[in-house]
């Protein structure tokens, strides 16, 4: 079995300096022999169970394609997910579609679909979209998400699990089952998240919320299929961090969940791909001021979003130097106009014009969170697999930016 973690320092710089030579920079590097080797381990851990990618991790087709070669499912966010995910040649037995307060063309997509797909799962997180989806003729696969009164995770805005925006109340959820199984739908299925980059510190909330789906579960008498309990398994973004215990996790987990005549269900996202990418970037700036030194690179917040979001951290390695040079505590900045377009302070061998950095962990909401503020076009991604690699998505232009831009008449 493979590491539960690779670090940064792991990665192959040679081979690293080549794509961003190749491929210029910001450039996302995602591994994919990583992304199996992470999904064996964690249907490893729940062989008893079916796991589904959240796709909204990393939706590359390459890296969707390789999990559903490997036997994951897919757990889609949205209509574009469900519709990359067949793409991918994802069978629709395995792909749920969770919608969060849908908007309408996403219910008419998934409606439409599931026609021609009766295989494919609809989540609903609210009694409304029940109704919506009765609305449309649809009466499949339906699962209910449940929102457990319990949350967890690496960020407030990450914490879904008690949030209301997720879910109906899960003392609701009983006469909400019985009443869509009387309405007509095929109710499949229970569904909860506690959140995001859940930790071992955390182990106690996605316990709780385990237990109290396992109880829900055994008050149900519709014959459920599955009991899903989300994802938000976490990976340690810092370098000191040890690695997430999968299988207590998963040994708490079954624990918890108890006795169901119902098949286990989990959706891990960054699990899967965060340590199999990275994301490599230039430095074009460095910068004295006063006891600071300010290093700007051609990566920034519209590139990797997190930092600025979460104020979250994620390792830096220079590929410039040897382990043997001095560093120097330096402010790694990009390039958007914005005090919040910072990565952090890190050691860094004296850095200087040109010197390429590897941003670790970047497989996850890397790319998928990426934008074009300030008319920035959006990075490529190489994925890499053994000695080959390619590119996956093309580097944006300025014309790709400005192509949905329409004349106005009167102006």
């Amino acid at each position: 079995m493979s590491s539960p973690v690779r670090r940064l320092a792991e990665w192959d710089a040679a081979r690293l300096e080549g794509l961003a030579d190749t491929h210029e920079t910001p450039l996302y590097v995602q591994d994919l022999e990583r992304v199996r080797e992470n999904y064996a381990r964690m249907a490893d851990a729940f062989p008893e169970g079916r796991v589904m990618y959240a796709a909204k991790a990393n939706t590359a087709s390459a890296v969707l394609g390789t999990l559903v070669e490997a036997g994951a499912g897919i757990e889609c966010a949205s209509a574009g997910e469900v519709e990359r995910a067949l793409s991918a040649g994802t069978p629709p037995e395995r792909v749920q579609y969770t919608a969060v307060n849908p908007p309408e063309e996403d219910l008419d997509y998934a409606v439409s679909t599931a026609r021609e797909h009766p295989e494919l799962t609809v989540t609903a997180g609210a009694k409304d979209t029940i109704d919506r989806l009765a609305e449309r003729g649809f009466s499949g696969r339906l699962c209910l998400r449940v929102n457990p009164g319990v949350g967890a995770g690496h960020h407030e805005k990450v914490s879904t699990g008690a949030n209301a925006k997720f879910g109906v109340p899960i003392e609701r959820a009983p006469d909400l089952l019985a009443e869509a199984d009387e309405r007509g739908f095929d109710v499949v299925g229970i569904h909860a998240h506690a959140g995001s980059g859940i930790s071992g510190e955390d182990l106690a909330a996605h316990r709780e919320l385990v237990s109290r789906m396992g109880e829900l579960a055994r008050r149900t008498d519709l014959g459920l299929e599955f009991v899903d309990i989300g994802g938000g398994f976490g990976v340690p973004y810092r370098e000191a961090e040890d690695p997430l215990d999968l299988a207590a996790v998963a040994d708490a987990t079954r624990e918890a969940l108890g006795e169901v005549d119902a098949t286990l269900v989990v959706e891990p996202g960054r699990y899967l791909v965060a340590d199999a990418g990275v994301l490599l970037t230039r430095v074009n700036t460095v910068k004295p001021a006063g006891d600071e030194l300010v290093v700007g690179v051609d990566a920034g917040m519209t590139t990797l979003a997190r930092p600025a979001m979460y104020d979250a951290h994620h390792a830096i390695r220079s590929l410039a130097g040897t382990g043997d040079c001095e560093t120097v505590e330096a402010t790694v900045t990009g390039p958007i106009c914005e005090s919040g377009d910072v990565f952090g302070s890190y050691e860094l061998p004296d850095p200087a014009r040109g010197d390429l950095l590897a941003i670790g962990n970047a497989g996850a909401y890397g790319y998928e969170m990426a934008s074009q503020y300030n008319s920035r076009p959006r990075p490529a991604t190489a994925v890499i697999e053994d000695d080959k690699s390619a590119v996956d998505r093309r580097r944006e232009t300025v014309a790709d930016v400005t192509r949905l831009e329409r004349e106005v008449p009167w102006l």
